[in-house]
């Protein structure tokens, strides 16, 4: 199978070197005075630290986990955010240092941050939704103007059939249950292909990609997105669906709020409504598959203690199951 050049494939290695010495030395490496205060923030696939500064407010910095990104990828990301900044979009963008966004200290390659505070956005408020659909709409606006040459899309290849294959491969479903696994796989990807053939030819655009209410903080200015990491092309719509919970008539309405934002600045094609449970269900093979490719990572056996068990490969199992139902119902209506 074909790995897209974006992506650096070699087994993990964890950040065991990365010791507050080294972090010290790498803000120092960009001219930077630390002033010996670190802070871990939140974080799995890379490590972010709060960092005091002697002679500033603290910063936040980004190590990059080595086998996820090329370089080329962490930078065409970076120059997306900050065209997000320049067009007065709430973003937090990488600061630019010595002429640079990314830097390298030993290695590790690094990113510094603004530090933003905020609270979780109140998603069940309609005002809510339509403000967050008005800035989304106008990330949209700008990801759909170039595109990415050095990240994937989010497809039934690289979000899929890939890391299924992964997980298959890599004798990771204990043998009792492979059979039934690989027959509910076959089944989703089959129900993905439908959805994306009823989808029809959209428009492929540069994503936030995570966009979670985690990624999102709230303050009385409004909304500002952080962490554009996972950011790749595919359907505006997987910027969307991650911001729409509960049951068909929940979600129908809080669609419908956020659109009414979003169309505001950018024009929502309504044939990607097909994709959001064909989107759903990737992730969820997705996620697996991404938490297997970093169990040698200490930190995650901790933090995932039942992956792996027969357990949780049946409840992914029914999981999948639930899915292949869902996407044969109608989409969502946008009214």
């Amino acid at each position: 199978m074909q790995r897209h050049p974006g992506l650096i494939h070699r087994m993990n290695k964890p950040f065991s070197g990365l010791s507050p010495d080294v972090i010290l030395d790498s803000l120092q490496s960009v001219d930077l005075l630390p002033d010996g205060r670190l802070l871990a923030l939140n974080s799995y696939e890379n490590r972010v630290y709060q960092a005091g500064m002697e002679e500033s407010s603290p910063l936040v910095v980004k190590f990059y986990r080595n086998e996820r990104w090329s370089s080329e990828a962490i930078i065409e990301e970076h120059r997306f955010v900050d065209s997000l900044c320049q067009s007065e979009i709430p973003v937090v963008p990488a600061m630019e240092i010595n002429g640079e966004t990314l830097h390298s200290h030993g290695e590790f390659r690094f990113a510094l941050f603004e530090r933003r505070g905020g609270r979780a956005p109140e998603l069940e408020r309609e005002d809510t939704l339509e403000w967050m659909g008005r800035f989304l709409g106008r990330i949209h606006a700008i990801g759909g103007l170039e595109s990415y040459r050095h990240r994937p899309s989010i497809n039934l290849e690289t979000f899929g059939m890939e890391p299924g294959n992964y997980l298959i491969s890599n004798d990771l479903v204990p043998p009792d249950l492979l059979d039934a696994y690989k027959t509910v796989l076959n089944l989703a990807f089959d129900g993905v292909k439908r959805a994306f053939d009823m989808a029809g030819d959209f428009k492929s655009i540069r994503l936030h990609g995570d966009c979670h209410a985690g990624n999102i903080l709230w303050t009385g200015k409004g909304p500002h997105f952080v962490d554009f990491d996972d950011s790749r092309m595919g359907p505006a719509v997987q910027d969307i669906w991650l911001l729409l919970s509960g049951e068909r008539s929940d979600m129908t309405r809080q669609l419908s709020s956020f659109l009414s934002g979003y169309e505001q600045f950018c024009e929502f094609d309504t044939r990607e409504l097909y994709l959001v449970e064909a989107l759903r269900t990737l992730r969820l093979i997705h996620y697996s598959a991404w938490i297997a490719r970093r169990w040698e990572d200490p930190a995650f056996p901790p933090a995932f203690p039942w992956f792996g068990t027969a357990r949780y490969w049946q409840d992914r199992i029914l999981e999948l199951r639930e899915q292949i139902s869902l996407m044969q119902e109608p989409p969502l209506l946008h009214t």
